[in-house]
């Protein structure tokens, strides 16, 4: 899912520029996949679609903001004249790909959206962030197409602070959130395990400077994949930043092309299981123009399953001894919520 209009929404020597978008396109043609893959095109969202998550009054605000020429919003994130108009395509373009697993029309699909989202609270942007497009998407689902059990993967390598408080006490919602930490925003730290009906329903898995594949497989393989075979989600929805990536300039990891070949593959599994295959990826963040848009390439080569590639082998590097620390504590934690073992073996 894509739409040309995501470029407008640039700022010269920013690092959320439109050449990520550029980069992305360019590697996914020279693969090939653009010609092999239906194109979807989005429609803005409505402001009822936005108001599901977000502050009538703060989307006002948002549209006068651009109207006025307001450059930045705070420290990172900027404002174009039209960004308001972007930000609702972004959410649309998400919505699009809600629309089209629903209806049956695919069965996956990765909205390339720009600006990105997952840091946009109720009433705020922050983050590079306008509209919450991963939150937005899952609470169309609830109400539209009345799903009971959504889960969201945020891999991007920093806390979706904005979609956890979205669905902080709700239980119809299951978010997970692999991120490096301590890092911007600062939240996502390991007791932040929801509140009321949502007590357990909200895991944060706070990394070490450093991970990398094993890291990351360990993480999947003890906690998300065993959470989500007991949850058994109707959808899952993928916060998909690859700013995890090794070579990227603010991630602070060390994920390769591997690593979102193998957690793709682990994840759609899943979706297989228990959401008919319905999967829902949107863009967030990833800085390393080359590696990122390679990482997108290898998550599409694994969306696709084909037979004449198999999955890539993650090297065999022992886990971070510190991830094996948030484990014990991941399992101490969440173990009366979820069916997780009580040892920290990899």
């Amino acid at each position: 899912m894509y739409h040309p209009d995501f470029l407008v929404h640039t700022k010269a020597h920013h690092l959320e520029g439109r050449g990520r978008l550029d980069q992305i396109l360019a590697v996914l043609q020279a693969s090939g996949h653009l010609a092999r893959l239906p194109l979807l095109t989005p429609k803005p969202a409505t402001l009822d679609e936005i108001a599901t998550v977000h502050a009538r009054d703060y989307i006002h605000s948002l549209l006068e903001a651009c109207q006025r020429g307001i450059s930045y919003l705070d420290a990172d994130t900027y404002l174009v004249p039209e960004s308001y108009d972007v930000g609702l395509l972004a959410v649309g373009g998400a919505l699009t790909g809600l629309r089209a697993i629903m209806d049956s029309s695919l069965e996956k699909a990765f909205a390339l959206c720009r600006p990105p989202g997952h840091h946009a609270e109720h009433d705020a942007a922050m983050g590079f962030c306008l509209f919450n497009n991963v939150a937005i998407a899952a609470r169309v689902a609830q109400a539209k197409y009345g799903l009971q059990r959504i889960a969201i993967i945020d891999w991007d390598a920093h806390h979706g602070n904005g979609t956890q408080n979205a669905f902080y006490g709700d239980p119809g919602v299951l978010f997970i959130s692999l991120h490096h930490s301590p890092a911007y925003p600062g939240t996502g730290h390991l007791d932040e395990v929801g509140r009321g009906l949502g007590k357990g329903y909200n895991i944060n898995i706070p990394l070490p400077s450093g991970c990398h594949d094993s890291d990351y497989a360990l993480f999947l393989n003890r906690v998300i994949i065993p959470v989500l075979d007991a949850y058994q989600p109707e959808l899952i929805i993928i916060s998909a930043g690859q700013d995890a990536y090794y070579g990227d300039p603010i991630g602070g990891m060390r994920l390769t092309w591997q690593g979102y070949d193998y957690m793709t593959r682990a994840l759609a599994e899943a979706a297989k299981r228990h959401a008919q295959g319905r999967m829902l990826l949107c863009l967030e963040g990833g800085y390393h123009l080359s590696g990122a848009a390679q990482a997108v390439n290898y998550i599409i080569a694994a969306l696709l399953g084909d037979a004449e590639k198999p999955p890539l082998e993650i090297a065999a590097v022992p886990p971070n001894s510190e991830s094996l620390k948030i484990l014990t504590r991941i399992n101490i934690l969440h173990s009366k919520y979820w069916p997780l073992a009580s040892d920290a073996t990899p």
